[in-house]
């Protein structure tokens, strides 16, 4: 007997969109023909009533058939393949056509089979349903799918899936989601997408021709979303606003304008009040659709960076080497230094605020385990114990010189801080003209509240340049030299060797300097440096100024890849304690951890690498669900909701998908890495933060 696993061998088909029994049922219709004197599967086909040969692209075709007639209800009498779409002269095949219970020669939905090496052909099922004026198109390798509604000949608005036999279309899209709704359907997780592929496609679909400025209207759209999810999060029974339930186009933006309204009211600070969106509605309403099925609220925050970072990028076109840190670079940096709840934390060149508010995680589940509370899912949205918001509002802070980057980095910060927030517009490096900012009434009146906090954690009430912080993170800036002598006056990391004043500094190099003055003695810091900077002979008087004034903790070099596509620039991670004679006595010889990244994060074209089951055969799987009996809120089992072509990769207890490092343990699936050794390294050195 012919098994379909024997067909598909040597192919690149995958079937992990199919239940096992369809397989199954499938697999035991084969037919043996004998061809030439071989053994050749044929398979009797329920729509043309006759045996055609069992190719892999005709496995897919009848599983999908079977899933059309057996799951959604269609009758093989509405259905045709191999139908003839005509453009002009020329004539194409669509692969499956169902036809309009009513109009029974019209087509009512195409469905487009593509082999697994063509990753598109979604334009030429596009093509195909305009071409017939299919409202509903659906897109399928075996592996991954995708869903349709055609609008208009110009607009296709992705669907979660296809009515059935006796249901409408109106009855799909009107169907009302809740946040549990867009946890178990989030797009991010079960279609294999990111954030930035989608504000790609919204690009190319709407926005780049739109006459609008892309990265002010995706910001508003993603803030409102965040706001949406927040107060569905925290009112289980409100349902969610962004999504269009068959709204009219203007229906639609008069809704969307309402809901950004109540966010900047929520969190002001990020937008002005006169703020409007700006698409139209039907730009608006193409925006929409391809946002309303992702899920932003969560602890994990790359899929929000990568887009905003991509944003930015396109904005300032780069110019000042601001790249976004990783959140598994982060999150090993946040491991190292142990934060405590009692504890002031600044990240000086905040970019989307990373280093923050993966601190505030962390602090957030160390208070919450004191209360003997789990950490949820959703843990991000929901209602927290007080000590969480008076640590947002009282310790952590953050700075940046970028408008954009700060207003992203709000934003993020927002989600911990609930409508407050510590994230400053300032050029850390320049702190003599920060009092300046008070004569601006408009950056008073957003950065005030912060800025008083600030305030009262410097040494001298007269002076911004010394502060007393136990914590420092921050990945600076590398391109460009500071070259105003005004500036490079007040550092000493601007005289050379020799004690001569340069005159041009690299950033990065005053950063390091700068970030020395805001830790008080006992503060630590970690901070990401080029890699020349730990072994250029010229910078021999940058590691004796470090030196002289700190305790090195540790070093730590980061993959080539880390910071790809934008950068190939070779870093290291840089940890040290200020010299103090209670938390960290000077001493002329002590050890100092070093460890190097060896899992590359990134391949060369700086796409992720995840992991797969297959490289930690031994991972303990109940760990994915390791928010059983969450106090906070109910756990959802995502490898009961999530397709099956997740089951290659390793998720981590959120569901999303593991990127491939080195860097520390993840949720206890992954092996020991650098961060773990040091901590084991801190204890058996004594060292006070753990």
């Amino acid at each position: 007997m012919i098994t379909i696993s024997e067909i598909l061998k040597g192919s690149e088909y995958n079937l992990s969109q199919f239940d096992d029994d369809k397989v199954a049922e499938l697999e035991s219709r084969i037919i043996e023909k004998d061809v030439k004197g071989k053994a050749v599967p044929y398979v009797l086909c329920i729509v043309r009533n006759k045996e055609i040969k069992l190719t892999p692209e005709e496995i897919v075709r009848q599983l999908y058939l079977m899933v059309l007639t057996e799951d959604f209800h269609y009758p093989v009498s509405r259905m045709e393949l191999e139908y003839v779409v005509t453009f002009g002269r020329e004539k194409k095949r669509a692969d499956i056509v169902i036809f309009d219970k009513d109009q029974t020669n019209t087509p009512y939905i195409i469905v487009e089979l593509k082999s697994p090496k063509l990753k598109d052909g979604k334009e030429q099922l596009k093509s195909y349903c305009n071409g017939t004026g299919a409202p509903i198109g659906v897109w399928t390798n075996g592996e991954s799918i995708s869903y349709y509604h055609r609008k208009d000949p110009n607009f296709f608005e992705d669907i979660p899936i296809i009515p059935k036999a006796n249901e409408k279309l109106s009855d799909i899209l009107s169907e009302r989601w809740f946040i549990d709704d867009l946890v178990k359907k989030d797009k991010l997780v079960n279609e294999r997408k990111s954030l930035k592929d989608l504000i790609l496609e919204m690009e190319d679909e709407v926005l780049a021709n739109a006459g609008v400025d892309v990265f002010e209207e995706v910001f508003k759209l993603i803030f409102t979303k965040l706001y949406d999810e927040m107060e569905s999060g925290r009112k289980k029974d409100r349902h969610l606003e962004f999504r269009n339930y068959g709204d009219t186009e203007t229906e639609l933006k008069e809704k969307l304008q309402n809901l950004f309204n109540e966010a900047k009211e929520k969190w002001s600070g990020v937008f002005s009040e006169d703020a409007k969106l700006m698409l139209t509605p039907s730009h608006l309403s193409v925006c929409v659709s391809s946002l309303q099925d992702v899920k932003l609220f969560n602890s994990n925050l790359d899929v929000v960076d990568e887009a905003f970072e991509y944003l930015i990028n396109k904005s300032s076109k780069g110019e000042k080497g601001q790249y976004f840190t990783p959140r598994y670079v982060i999150d090993m940096c946040v491991r190292m230094l142990n934060p405590s709840a009692y504890e002031t934390m600044i990240d000086t060149a905040a970019g989307s605020c990373g280093f923050p508010v993966h601190t505030i995680f962390y602090v957030w589940q160390k208070i919450l385990e004191s209360k003997g509370l789990k950490k949820s899912h959703l843990f991000t949205l929901e209602q927290k114990p007080q000590e969480c918001t008076d640590y947002v509002q009282n310790k952590v802070f953050a700075i940046d010189f970028d408008e954009k980057a700060v207003r992203v980095a709000r934003t993020l910060n927002l989600i911990a801080g609930d409508g407050q927030t510590n994230v400053l517009h300032l050029n850390t490096l320049d702190y003599e003209r920060w009092d300046e900012n008070l004569k601006d009434e408009n950056w008073q009146e957003t950065y005030f509240e912060g800025w008083k906090k600030l305030k009262k954690i410097r040494v001298d009430k007269n002076s911004n340049r010394d502060f007393q912080f136990d914590i420092l993170m921050a990945n600076p800036p590398f391109a460009g030299d500071i070259k105003e002598s005004r500036i490079l006056s007040k550092y000493e990391l601007s005289k050379n060797a020799a004690g001569k004043m340069a005159s041009k500094v690299g950033r990065d190099i005053l950063f390091i300097e700068r970030n020395l003055d805001f830790l008080k003695p006992g503060g630590r810091m970690a901070i990401v440096l080029p890699q020349g900077r730990f072994n250029n002979s010229s910078d021999k008087y940058i590691r004796d100024y470090i030196a002289e004034r700190c305790r090195i903790l540790a070093v730590v070099g980061l993959h080539g890849n880390v910071f790809k596509p934008h950068t190939g620039t070779k870093t290291s991670v840089l940890f040290v304690q200020k010299w103090d004679d209670v938390l960290c006595p000077k001493k002329e010889d002590y050890p100092i951890f070093f460890a190097t990244m060896q899992e590359p994060s990134k391949d060369n074209s700086g796409e992720k690498i995840f992991v797969k089951k297959s490289d930690y055969p031994n991972a303990n799987l109940q760990k994915q669900a390791s928010f059983e009996n969450d106090k906070m809120s109910d756990v959802v089992p995502h490898y009961e909701v999530t397709p099956k072509e997740n089951d290659e990769y390793l998720l981590d207890s959120h569901g999303h998908l593991i990127v491939k490092h080195d860097l520390f343990n993840h949720d206890g699936l992954t092996k020991d890495g650098i961060a773990d050794a040091f901590a084991e390294f801190a204890k058996k050195e004594g060292l006070s933060f753990f």
